[in-house]
């Protein structure tokens, strides 16, 4: 058997160069006591937090491979929840930045998030077209909602009834009775998706948000409500016929579809449409914690800020209306002039300003500071935090730009990488500006203002760069000033590449304008100083017949590689310029090369997403592999080998062997094409760049790559892939209507499954032997000793059926449910008697009796079926209604003891504990006027 090549391990070691991705929204946190200063954005996989004043990131979320695509803050502000595009849900604690719960329902990405009032709920919708509620403290799935045809928008509870409000891209906004679980309500009114809604005036007005430029506005009246009879019409029929109000004859037919119509609960009436400045779709909508301010933005760069007056603002301007309107009224001795006045919508929900952001907005948050002060954060396409602040008691209010984050990143997809000789500085270039970075602390060190950028090095010294451009232009910096030196008009279209030379006397450029051109480095006087500044001069020209797309230097600089656009390679003399040979065979044009450090080898990347390995002695092709999905945009050798890396715009990067044309490693990280890679020259690290707006340093470890290892970690990974995709289990006697279980199978609740099976295996065995040990016993007459099982004494010498309690215990809750369905039913009889015999002893009754109840609800038939567990079921009858019973009691016992404790503390303070007391007084004291008014209109 031959030696196997060892190669070593490279491994993800930062993200940088990113702000925030566009992918999800914008959430302020609450973070160190503090509101409105800190907030979270989703940056990939992982969510950043800034803080907004010092322009720092204080907090990573780290998440695990898919990308970020919801975030939705607890109303406490101690946790955050994050949607990600696989269909997980995370629950990170703020505090310790840790992920504290794992939710597994949806098959596709999370697209809205809430919590309810008190977060103890939390609900989602996503791509799959269903909606989950789960039980963020119970740590599980309560049930799946279905009924909409196309992906989630928006979901929001109602904190007064239990109901929940969803819209979606079908046209629908559906309402749910979550005590009963289906969906009582459903409003066509709309012509398109419905992309957002906010809920207004303590939940008694939604206003919706579609495809045009309309907010439909509609006002929701709970049947179980009793109406005032000294309510004032106005009141009633508010914006319904108000001059001001604009109404569409389409929408103000809007049919209902009460699938049970017995059980309304709710009327909703369209009052009327505000109307956007912009003629796009909404892309979000929303309010403020306290419903005080509304904003939405389309697919433009302008917030529109709405307020909306509260009920005491209203009764206040409808009084002065009534009193205007009886002074008219005198004088021209009308009767009854209150009949008329009535507020228009526009008079109650008003324009306020709309903020002008520097680039199209993503999404957005609002927050009202204690000062009256509203805060709006803006998460920007081009990687920009924007922090407006806006005082709407000014005259003329106008939104003032508090901060901007920036610096992080670029503004546009970074185009080219290079790595400086000394391993420590990156370079990276994008259409606007040029970036240097600090390899080691990841602090963007310069910023010089560029054209668009394609290729870029460092000259010998580290000292100044050149960078290639779009217009063809090479641009000279000086990194110390961090200006721009010089600019010459090198080629009449594009540069495309551009190679130093081994010597490092000069370098060469291949430009669009199907020329390439050979320069040198020179000392030229610079007429603002007396020291002779570095310049480039032009000394040679070979002129070829199509676009010259890539070019390399042999390593002794006898051989110049020029990829060119009628996909060949040409290789020519570097001293004469004359032609030595084609490569040809690639089906598409050549856009990367390089050639190895002995210059044996060149591998050529070309759109036909092909990868190249030829000889350069006689231009033979040695192998031809199949490297990437897509385009193979980028190819470099690591020095000193004949290993290389490849990037493709299928998101991968690539590591592979020349010699043995075998594919080591993948990298894989990014989300979208990898546009460019830059290796260290010590080969020590990678760096790239990616359409995601996110730079990626990769790692060599001393850790050994073994091939066979890697591959059998691949298949693992596929078959959990594969897992996942399969049809999900049935429940027997369960219709696939509206409702259904929340939890998904997955690997996790296959192996949860398994180790349930493999301690009821082992009870089953232990049993068995202790029956057998007991009669050698008896035969013997004397007591023989019993040998342990290892793994029961690894837990501390517990019984077989503690073990089993133990291993049940570990099962996540998220999980329980879906690792229940998959376990056989021949380990249930066995599962049922410990279910008793653990109940009995008054351990876990709470768990014990979630699992009871769910195993009775799946298996019902074959448990009611067999004999043998009549008695069982019997006794499991008794004990867990005598356990349930005494842990209620207890419970009881607590929450009358606390209450006591509330009561006795805020007598002796004074003070109320909770901050809802102060708005239960204020309703109580409006519910006194209203009295005194109608008492004084009677007499």
């Amino acid at each position: 058997m031959g030696l196997t090549r060892q190669y070593l391990r490279y491994e993800p070691a930062a993200l940088f160069g990113l702000v925030a991705s566009a992918r999800a929204g914008v959430a302020f946190v609450a973070l160190r006591g503090e509101r409105g200063r800190y907030v979270a954005v989703p940056a990939c996989e992982h969510v950043f937090v800034w803080d907004t004043r010092k322009g720092e990131k204080v907090l990573i979320l780290k998440g695990l491979k898919q990308q970020v695509s919801c975030l939705c803050p607890s109303p406490d502000g101690l946790h955050l929840a994050v949607g990600y595009e696989d269909g997980a849900i995370r629950v990170f604690n703020l505090l310790s930045g840790e992920s504290a719960i794992t939710f597994n329902g949806h098959r596709a990405a999370v697209t809205a998030l809430q919590y309810d009032h008190l977060g103890g709920r939390l609900v989602s919708g996503s791509k799959d077209t269903e909606v989950i509620v789960w039980d963020v403290i119970n740590e599980s799935g309560l049930y799946r909602l279905r009924g909409h045809k196309d992906v989630i928008t928006e979901v929001l509870f109602l904190k007064e009834k239990n109901l929940l409000v969803t819209c979606a891209k079908d046209t629908l906004v559906k309402w749910w009775d979550l005590d009963t679980q289906h969906c009582f309500k459903t409003l066509v009114g709309h012509r398109a998706e419905v992309w957002g809604m906010a809920l207004l005036s303590r939940e008694k007005r939604l206003i919706t948000g579609s495809a045009d430029s309309e907010l439909r506005v509609w006002d929701l009246t709970y049947i179980q409500e009793v109406k005032d009879p000294d309510e004032p019409e106005s009141k009633k029929s508010k914006g319904s016929s108000s001059p001001g109000a604009e109404e569409n004859t389409e929408d103000d037919e809007t049919l209902e579809l009460d699938e049970h119509p017995e059980e309304r609960i709710v009327k909703c009436s369209k009052v009327g449409s505000i109307m956007r400045e912009g003629r796009d779709r909404v892309v979000t909508l929303g309010t403020d914690r306290m419903g005080k301010f509304l904003a939405c933005h389309g697919t433009d760069a302008v917030l529109e800020v709405f307020s909306v007056l509260s009920e005491e603002e209203i009764q206040k301007k409808l009084e002065k209306k009534k009193k205007k309107a009886r002074k008219k009224a005198k004088q021209n001795s009308e009767e009854d002039p209150e009949r008329s006045v009535g507020l228009s919508l526009q008079e109650e929900i008003q324009r306020v300003t709309n903020v002008k952001a520097s680039s199209k907005i993503k999404s957005f948050d609002l927050i009202l500071s204690p000062k009256g002060e509203l805060k709006m954060v803006l998460l920007l396409q081009n990687n920009v935090i924007e922090l407006y602040n806006l005082d709407p008691s000014a005259q003329v209010p106008q939104a003032v730009r508090v901060s901007r984050i920036t610096i992080g990143g670029h503004r546009s997809d970074v185009r080219t990488l290079a790595f400086s000789s000394d391993n420590i500085a990156i370079l990276s270039a994008a259409a606007e500006s040029v970036k240097i970075w600090n390899r080691s602390t990841l602090q963007c060190i310069r910023t010089m203002e560029c054209e668009y950028a394609l290729c870029s090095l460092f000259i010998p010294g580290d000292r100044q760069v050149i960078i290639g451009t779009k217009t063809g232009k090479l641009q000279l910096y000086d990194l110390a000033s961090g200006s721009l030196i010089e600019t010459l008009d090198a080629h009449d279209g594009a540069v495309w590449s551009i190679a130093l030379s081994p010597d490092q006397h000069g370098f060469v450029t291949g430009g669009a304008d199907k020329c390439v051109k050979f320069w040198e480095f020179e000392l030229v006087k610079d007429e603002n100083s007396v020291q002779k500044r570095l310049s480039m001069k032009h000394v040679r020209i070979l002129q070829l017949d199509e676009d010259v797309l890539c070019v390399r230097y042999s390593p002794n600089q006898r051989l110049l590689a020029v990829s060119l656009l009628d996909c060949t390679v040409k290789v020519f003399y570097v001293d004469t310029l004359k032609f030595f040979l084609s490569l040809y065979g690639h089906k598409l044009p050549v856009l990367c090369m390089d050639i190895c450090y002995d210059g044996t080898l060149i591998a050529t990347g070309s759109a036909d997403r092909n990868v190249k390995i030829w000889g350069l002695d006689f231009g033979d092709c040695h192998r031809s592999l199949f490297a990437h999905d897509d385009s193979v945009m980028y190819l470099q050798f690591v020095p000193k080998s004949h290993l290389f890396f490849t990037a493709g715009k299928d998101s991968k990067i690539k590591q592979w062997d020349a010699d043995k044309f075998e594919h080591i490693q993948t990298l894989e990280g990014h989300h979208q094409e990898v546009w460019c890679l830059a290796l260290s020259p010590n080969g020590d690290y990678v760096v790239s760049a990616s359409h995601d707006k996110s730079l990626r340093l990769w790692e060599r470890t001393r850790e050994p790559l073994i091939l066979e290892e890697e591959r059998e970690m691949q298949r693992e990974a596929e078959y959990e892939e594969s897992v996942a995709k399969e049809e999900q289990p049935v429940v027997a006697g369960e219709r696939q209507g509206e409702t259904g279980l929340a939890g998904k199978k997955t690997i996790e609740t296959i192996k949860a499954a398994e180790r349930i099976m493999e301690a009821i295996e082992l009870y089953r065995e232990e049993m068995a032997k202790l029956k057998e040990h007991n009669a050698i016993c008896k035969a013997a007459g004397k007591e023989v000793p019993f040998p342990v099982n290892p793994i029961l004494r690894a837990y501390g010498n517990i019984t077989p059926s503690a073990y089993v309690l133990e291993v049940f215990k570990k099962v996540r809750s998220s999980e329980l449910e879906e690792s229940l369905l998959v376990l056989p039913f021949s380990y249930v009889p066995d599962l049922l008697r410990l279910f008793n015999e653990y109940i009995q002893l008054g351990s876990d009754v709470e768990l014990l009796c979630r699992a009871l109840l769910f195993l009775l609800k799946i298996h019902f038939g074959q448990i009611t079926s067999n004999q043998m567990l009549v008695t069982v079921i019997e006794n499991l009858k008794k004990t867990t209604i005598s356990r349930v019973s005494e842990a209620r009691d207890v419970l009881g016992f607590n929450m009358a003891g606390l209450q006591f404790l509330k009561r006795e503390i805020e007598a002796k303070d004074e003070v109320t504990f909770f901050a809802d007391a102060t708005e239960r007084f204020e309703e109580k004291k409006r519910k006194r006027k209203k009295k005194e008014k109608m008492v004084l209109a009677v007499l």
